[in-house]
């Protein structure tokens, strides 16, 4: 249902917002990467959700961007 959720906002969204959105994702990945190399991080799947989150962003930028 979340997921659903999601998807539907980023089809949404226009090229601008998706790139925000993509800068925002890929800033949070680093400082999650960061942390972990510094101090222990509590969540490990947050990697694995932040890469899904931005691999989804890409697909709607790319969708809006070809058509």
């Amino acid at each position: 249902m979340k997921l659903a959720k999601e998807r539907e906002q980023l089809k949404g969204m226009s090229v601008q917002e998706l790139e925000k959105k993509l800068d925002e994702c890929k800033k949070e990945l680093f400082s999650l990467r960061l942390n972990s190399m510094t101090t222990h991080v509590k969540d490990y799947s947050q990697f694995s959700k932040l890469k899904k989150q931005v691999a989804r962003v890409l697909t709607y930028l790319n969708l809006k961007r070809s058509s």
